[in-house]
């Protein structure tokens, strides 16, 4: 018992003094520890951030729907074909007891600039006493205390009250959003000029504009008009005391729509937070690569000090121990700074998730929340891949024979059969993958092969290099030069795991600027083809036939069309059920595939049309029946689907249906929206129809500002994607530098031996950049292909199956050589800079060190 402590005591005793010498080498050589840190601080800070921002979009969702309020069991919406709810309704349920009813208003106002912006009016006392309500509900059941501190901050903020009631023009609105769009303290919208009053961001009011809804009624000129009613409670509870006030007659005057505690928001918007946790993910890789290189630089640096410590009698287990704990603690250092970092990078992230996820998806963000356990797993996460990565180096390290260390040629030797091994792995592993792609119908399985995909490109690199070089040397004269490009190859292996980030990073932002480019293009087609008229009109009910006859009457008018849209659901996911007049039918809409007799058949109420997301979500073709609840209602049988169209950014599913199946269905007849032509300025049109309807300038929609506002909106939907892409490029020039600087720390014994032999300083600086950048050269050229190939798979299968759109692919030759002249330039800088401050040192010093 007494000689196993001993062992044991012992063994650590042995291990904390190998950590002591560990330090002491640290402390003469910072650099090494420095560049493992950064790898390390640089994949979390990206992690973290990401991760805080998805999982803070997602509790949203399930939190918050009303403002100022919590999450709503149950919406009474408008009854079907109608297109608002009376207050009557929502005064009827205040009055039998139902106090846990909001009514809310939504509608959409212009500046005076005609920036649209999306409004909500709520009867502002019911959302207070819901919420105070809510609170102290939740501090009883010892629930967490941010609901609580939510609403004293609000009730306690110097908000007038009294006037805003009385319907007096205050508005109320996050502070950051004030900051931005009413510096001044107010706002003209419609006309009408507000008071702005800036609410701590920590309330939750994002980007919306919240008021009373007597001062929305009158700005949206809806008098005595709901958008829906929120219930807040249990829905069961809530749905007898509705049936109850209104004696079951409840389908007269609205529809039931139970909430489903964010589980829509987040299957729409499932694709966009993989797509953010695969670049985070991959930014984690790159900061790893550069870890990983940290580390091996620092084995390489003490491969002399190892084969002491053995020959002194320390065991191989007891310095793999000391290896490991000495990884660990660099990871546990490293990953509390990047967690730190990593919230920050949250906080300047969320605002431009926010307002995407807000005018794409309807979906508003939270003031962010962070959790310990995110720490501890980036720790785990760390150390594991760390661990992995960094084991076999360690080994082989520690057994090392302990007469002589690894001569020059040997570890050159090993380092290319190593690469060879790799090239090979990444050919399996892109051979697999272009095996099982087509097989894959599910974003999800697509977004894994692409993964490996990207992991097994960064393999190909050094052998790639080597390969490169060599033919280069070839066509190089006999000389200095020759020699430089000789001994090229000789840097390839320490500088490969600096390039693969290097590669990695340029990659990604290739295949981006290709999605994105290509998206782009393909929308402006789109648009021009779905945007025949001059301009869209979404009139009031009350003011539909009215417009209709002002616009027959103008002579300028060359054209008016119209558009009629209903809610409806396919397997319980709501739809949107349409028909538009013939020309529109025929002319607006970009069809992906069709029968031989289509227009025939979807004229003659045979068929029916739906869109390419629509048909990919539910795996339908062309052929195959849908029914939708209406068409039961009316005696309709399920009617087979004729066509299937292009449609971009609609996150519902949409069916088309011909007028005469519109009449058959007993759909309203009233168009939602009218269309018209107009032989002179548009700008005049606008300006009669708001003179003599009169309609608000929100009510239409230009068809050159709907271009721009469709333009703008799904630009920022992959924009912050862009960002992620520069922040990782950043991160691989950052780890390109420390191997550099690493490099040519090494590399002074050398460069003294060719200045003893009468190379110049410049001569030698020309010579070790030149060596440095036809390596970045070489790896920039196999980011083409690369960055290609991954944008090609972004296109044709992850948007395709996550967005259901299809992209005609672009080559923006010009965006790939502007990403390739930015790297060249980062690795320019980041080879330069390290290279003029160790050329400085009296290069005769470093003969004499290496001498000793």
């Amino acid at each position: 018992m007494s000689s196993s402590s001993n062992n044991a005591s012992g063994f650590g005793l042995t291990v904390g003094l190998s950590l002591a010498v560990f330090a002491r080498h640290y402390l003469k050589s910072p650099l090494q520890a420095g560049a493992i840190l950064l790898g390390i601080i640089l994949a979390v800070t990206l992690l973290i951030g990401v991760r805080a921002t998805n999982e803070n979009a997602v509790r949203s969702y399930s939190e918050a729907t009303e403002l100022l309020s919590q999450r709503a069991q149950l919406l009474l919406t408008p009854a079907t074909g109608k297109k608002s709810i009376d207050e009557a309704v929502y005064f009827a349920l205040r009055r039998a007891g139902v106090t846990q009813a909001l009514a809310v208003l939504n509608g959409t106002v212009t500046d005076k600039q005609g920036q649209r912006w999306d409004i909500q009016a709520s009867d502002l006392v019911a959302a207070l006493s819901i919420q105070s309500e809510k609170a102290a509900g939740s501090s009883k059941a010892h629930a967490s205390n941010q609901n609580t501190e939510q609403s004293v901050s609000l009730l306690s903020a110097e908000i007038p009250l009294a006037k805003l009631l009385a319907g007096a023009p205050y508005v109320l609105t996050s502070q950051s959003f004030a900051d931005d769009a009413a510096s001044t303290g107010k706002m003209t919208l419609n006309g009408m000029t507000l008071n702005v009053i800036a609410l701590d961001d920590s309330i939750g009011l994002g980007n919306a504009i919240l008021m009373d809804i007597s001062l929305g009624q009158q700005l949206l000129n809806r008098q005595g008009q709901l958008s829906y009613i929120a219930l807040f409670g249990q829905a069961d509870g809530l749905t007898q005391q509705v049936n109850d006030t209104f004696a079951q007659q409840t389908s007269q005057h609205f529809d039931f729509a139970e909430q489903d505690q964010g589980e829509g928001l987040t299957s729409l918007t499932r694709s966009f937070h993989l797509n953010l946790t695969a670049m985070s993910l991959l930014a984690f890789v790159v900061g790893l690569f550069i870890a990983y290189n940290g580390v091996r630089y620092s084995l390489l640096k003490r491969q002399k000090l190892l084969v002491q410590l053995q020959q002194q009698g320390v065991p191989q287990r007891a310095l793999l121990s000391a290896l490991l704990i000495e990884l660990f603690s660099l990871v546990l250092v490293g990953s509390f700074a990047g967690f730190i970092l990593g919230l920050q990078l949250s906080h300047w992230l969320q605002p431009m998730i926010a307002l995407t996820l807000e005018q794409l998806y309807g979906a508003r963000l939270m003031p962010g929340l962070w959790q310990w356990s995110w720490l501890y797993q980036a720790i785990g996460l760390t150390f594991f891949a760390a661990s992995l990565a960094c084991y076999p180096l360690f080994n082989t390290l520690a057994k090392q024979p302990l007469a002589r260390s690894a001569s020059r040629y040997e570890q050159q030797s090993q380092a290319k059969k190593q690469h060879k091994k790799l090239f090979i792995i990444a050919l399996f592993l892109l051979t697999g993958s272009a095996l099982l792609f087509p097989l894959t119908d599910n974003f999800q399985y697509s977004l894994g092969l692409l993964g490996v995909v990207t992991i097994a490109i960064p393999l190909l690199l050094p052998l790639v290099l080597q390969i490169g070089i060599s033919l280069v040397e070839r066509f190089t004269r006999n000389g200095l030069w020759r020699y430089a490009v000789a001994e090229s190859k000789e840097l390839i292996a320490p500088l490969s795991l600096a390039m693969m980030a290097m590669l990695l990073a340029l990659t990604a932002n290739i295949s981006m600027n290709t999605l994105v480019g290509s998206f782009e293009i393909t929308l402006k087609h789109w648009l021009d083809d779905r945007l025949y008229a001059d301009l869209y009109i979404r009139p009031p009910s009350d003011k539909v036939l009215q417009t209709q006859a002002l616009l027959a009457e103008l002579p300028k008018v060359t054209a008016i069309y119209g558009q009629w849209m209903h809610s409806s659901r396919y397997q319980k996911a709501p739809v949107s059920l349409m028909t538009r007049d013939a020309h529109s039918l025929r002319n607006s809409n970009q069809v992906k595939a069709q029968t031989d007799t289509h227009w025939q058949t979807f004229f003659n109420g045979d068929s029916l049309m739906i869109s390419e997301p629509m048909a990919i979500k539910y795996r339908l073709n062309v052929g195959d029946s849908i029914s939708l609840p209406e068409f039961e209602q009316a005696g309709l049988t399920a009617l087979p689907i004729s066509a299937i169209f292009y449609d971009y950014g609609n996150p519902l599913g949409q069916v088309i249906v011909s007028q005469k199946n519109w009449r058959q269905l007993q759909l309203p007849i009233q168009p939602t929206s009218i269309a018209a032509s107009y032989a002179e300025n548009i700008s005049e049109l606008e300006a009669i129809l708001q003179q003599r309807v009169p309609l608000s300038a929100a009510q239409m929609y230009n068809q050159t500002k709907i271009k721009q506002r469709a333009l703008e909106i799904f630009k920022r939907t992959f924009s912050i994607t862009l960002v992620l892409n520069s922040l990782t490029l950043l991160v691989a020039a950052i780890g390109l530098f420390s191997a550099c600087l690493m490099l040519t720390q090494a590399r002074q014994a050398p460069l003294a031996r060719l200045y003893a032999l009468g190379v110049s300083r410049n001569q030698l600086r020309g010579l070790v950049s030149g060596q440095m950048l036809l390596i970045v050269l070489f790896t920039c050229l196999l980011a083409l292909p690369t960055g290609a190939l991954l944008g090609y798979l972004l296109i044709n299968k992850v948007t395709l199956q996550a967005f259901g759109w299809s992209i005609a692919m672009v080559w923006d030759w010009q965006a790939y050589f502007r990403v390739l002249v930015i790297a060249i330039i980062a690795s320019a800088i980041a080879v330069i800079l390290p290279l003029l401050w160790q050329t400085r040192k009296p290069l005769i010093s470093s003969l004499q060190q290496e001498a000793l």
